[in-house]
Parts: C-alpha cells; sequence; structure tokens
C-alpha cells in the first residue's frame, strides 16, 4: 500500500481518538446524547455528498440510509449504547461498501476509507468507554 492509500485510514483513526479524548476532557460524553449525536451526523454527510453532485435519485438513496443510521441512534439512545457502538461500527462497514451499493458521484474517493477508519475508531472509543462504565450504557427510566 501506498503512503497516499494508507493516509485516509491513519487520519481516519487518529482524528476519532482526538474527538474521543477532546470529548471526555471536556465532558461532552458524559451526555449519553453525544455519540448518538455523532453517529447522526456522520451518517448525514452521504446525503451532503448527493446534493452536492445534484443527484435527486442519490439524495433519496442517501437519505433512507442515513433515516436507519438515525435510528439505530435514536435506539441507542434510547435504550442501549451499545446499540451505538454498533451503528457507529455498521456504517465503517458501510462505508467499506458504499461504492457499490449506491451511485454518489459527490463523494470524494478518499471519504470511505477516511469515514470507514472515523466509524470504527469511535465504535472501538465507546465500546470501551462503556466497558469501564465511563459513560452509561443504559437511559435512566
Amino acid at each position: 500500500m501506498s503512503t497516499q492509500s494508507v493516509m485516509p485510514y491513519a487520519i481516519g483513526i487518529v482524528l476519532s481518538v482526538g474527538v474521543a479524548v477532546f470529548a471526555r476532557q471536556v465532558g461532552f460524553d458524559r451526555d449519553r446524547a453525544f455519540y448518538p449525536t455523532v453517529m447522526i451526523v456522520i451518517a448525514s454527510y452521504y446525503v451532503l455528498f448527493a446534493a452536492m453532485s445534484g443527484s435527486i435519485q442519490a439524495v433519496v438513496i442517501e437519505s433512507v440510509v442515513m433515516t436507519l443510521f438515525a435510528a439505530a441512534a435514536v435506539a441507542g439512545f434510547k435504550s442501549s449504547a451499545w446499540i451505538v457502538v454498533v451503528a457507529l461500527a455498521s456504517h465503517g462497514v458501510f462505508d467499506a461498501v458504499h461504492g457499490q451499493v449506491v451511485e454518489n458521484a459527490g463523494v470524494p474517493a478518499w471519504w470511505p476509507a477516511w469515514c470507514l477508519a472515523y466509524d470504527v475508531g469511535a465504535a472501538a472509543g465507546l465500546a470501551w468507554l462503556l466497558r469501564r462504565g465511563l459513560v452509561a450504557s443504559h437511559a435512566r427510566t
């Protein structure tokens, strides 16, 4: 692998760790809404790229996919944060196959690799926090 092909993965991992550390330091992740919100924002980017391409069909398809990930984020917020871990990791898998599933000319060539690394890094970070009890895994009733 060339440096250029590894770069999006490296930057995605470094940024996911950086965001997690920053969120921990300033207390953003004390609120159960932080990682579900991150999940929704992550899922929205493909809709943005579709809009940038000018393809209504891509916007509709990407919006449906975003809605599924947003629903998982809400379910995780309302019940178990482990659902958000699975949603983040699943979005990383989606990134790996996105180009074969959805035609979206607005997606930058480096995006799927970067987003896969970020998503998996964020999922691993949240799982680590949950395992150590640093973030509440279940909503308070």
